[in-house]
């Protein structure tokens, strides 16, 4: 199938929307500084991406502390009629709203993206999200105010999913349009940084809490402590992007008034196989990345008798090196192609599913560890790159539309639904086979959506380029007079 990925020319803006996977062009203007023009860390580049790095490392903290929470006390606090599977079940039954609000978060700040800027994308799912995460720490339990105890707390996990969903294409779309064309990958990996950090903060704050709390101290108030501390990275975060500049790409949109009036329809009338690609793509990854954090923290706990600390610190240990390798891959990224990456990925989730379920069985805290690594170096092997890929799949006008949704949307297909499918396949007095049945068949169907997609590397960017020059100037040498 073949694409053209060469944007269209200015003059024809509602065509450039529906072009089939344009790429990035070249910011103009400003041209980058000389001294940044290779990708070198110049300070206003590296300043915007500890910007992005620092933002969306907040907002996952605030989206994973939920996470940990729901897996290890909301299901006897907020439901504690049901029995302990059943209250499980309702627990992450909550923590899959906030997926299910992804998708809506970023198509509302994926239009005020494309129709008035990046960089209030930023400031605005940012405070949504720490406000929520922060009045989520004060909801009574159901003890105290009855079945509105349960209600709110689905009410705020909804509010995180909008922030959250909007934060990832602003953050995400802040580096990759400032960044040069063949380091892209590179640039772009800095918010795909911030989930690690997050989840790291998160959990250490709940580790620490754990083991210095008792069972009964934890239960009563030490987890709303991760909540309420919240509020302060948020503000701290606030600060920093305050002073964030606007990116090339959509100054010389607004310049020349070519911003999209309704994004989501253009994107949903132009490309909507293109957002089912993504989303089906992007499932395994998310579905890999809350099986290890999430849904192997309550299974361990609960049929294993592994101790809350020991499965915090494993978690903890590989999310640490999925954080440390993931510049790595996006380098490689830039050299030999996003595409490539991610079939490697998925094929990695793919094989090791099984030995993930057979290692995690064990409940050794070393052989666990190794299970969890194994998968998430699978995982990050494509997430590592989407930030470069998605935006250079969709034209300038759409892109913070379109890349948010394409995203989030993987989010709904395979991070919502894990932790309660794996919870109900893995009950039974042997080890959850079905689980890592389950894990395999999504990362085949990722497989086979990343094989339907374009590569928009720069070296295949650059080849079509020629094939393209090569084919225009043949066509005017033959019609060139005699």
């Amino acid at each position: 199938m073949p694409h053209d990925p060469s944007p269209p020319p200015a003059s024809s803006a509602p065509e450039a929307s529906r072009a089939p996977y344009p790429t990035i062009p070249r910011a103009s203007p400003p041209e980058p500084p000389p001294a940044e023009a290779d990708g070198s860390a110049g300070p206003g580049r590296l300043r915007l991406a500890t910007a992005s790095l620092a933002g969306t490392a907040i907002e996952f903290y605030d989206f994973f502390v939920y996470g940990t929470a729901a897996a290890l006390v909301l299901g006897p606090l907020f439901f504690p009629s049901f029995s302990p599977l059943a209250g499980t079940l309702a627990a992450f039954g909550t923590f899959g709203v906030g997926f299910l609000a992804r998708p809506l978060g970023s198509a509302v700040f994926g239009h005020i993206g494309d129709r008035y800027g990046r960089r209030p994308v930023l400031l605005a799912s940012l405070l949504l999200t720490g406000l929520a995460t922060v009045a989520v720490g004060c909801v009574p339990s159901y003890g105290s105010i009855g079945m509105a105890a349960p209600v709110l707390l689905l009410l705020l996990r909804f509010l995180q999913g909008l922030g959250l969903g909007g934060e990832w294409g602003g953050a995400v779309l802040l580096t990759a349009e400032h960044a040069p064309e063949r380091r892209r990958g590179l640039w772009s990996s800095f918010p795909q940084m911030g989930p690690a950090v997050g989840f790291l903060l998160a959990n250490g704050l709940m580790l620490g809490l754990s083991a210095s709390l008792t069972d009964a101290q934890f239960t009563a108030w030490g987890w709303r402590v991760p909540f309420w501390a919240a509020g302060v990275p948020a503000l701290a975060g606030l600060w920093l992007r305050r002073s964030v500049e606007e990116t090339p790409q959509f100054r010389a949109l607004a310049a020349t008034d070519r911003r999209a009036e309704a994004p989501l329809a253009e994107v949903f009338r132009g490309h909507w196989r293109l957002l089912l690609l993504t989303g089906g793509a992007l499932a395994v990854g998310y579905a890999v990345f809350y099986a290890v954090t999430t849904w192997s923290l309550a299974y361990a706990t609960e049929h294993l008798s592994v101790g809350r600390t020991t499965m915090l610190a494993c978690v903890m240990v590989a999310v640490a090196i999925k954080g440390l390798v993931t510049p790595l891959i996006a380098v490689l990224g830039d050299r030999y192609g996003r595409r490539p990456l991610c079939l490697i990925g998925c094929a990695i989730c793919a094989v090791w599913m099984f030995p993930l379920v057979a290692l995690l069985w064990t409940a050794d805290p070393l052989l666990m560890t190794v299970g969890f690594v194994g998968a998430l170096v699978g995982m990050v092997t494509m997430f590592s790159v989407v930030a470069a890929y998605l935006p250079e799949l969709y034209a300038p006008r759409i892109r913070c539309t379109g890349a948010a949704v394409g995203y989030n949307l993987g989010g709904v297909l395979g991070g919502a639904l894990t932790p309660i499918v794996a919870t109900a396949l893995a009950e039974g007095s042997g080890p959850p086979w079905g689980v890592a049945l389950y894990l395999t068949g999504i990362a085949l169907v990722s497989l086979v959506c990343f094989a339907l997609l374009p590569e928009t590397g720069p070296a295949a960017v650059e080849k079509r380029a020629v094939a393209v020059r090569a084919k225009e100037t043949g066509a005017a040498e033959a019609a060139a007079p005699v």
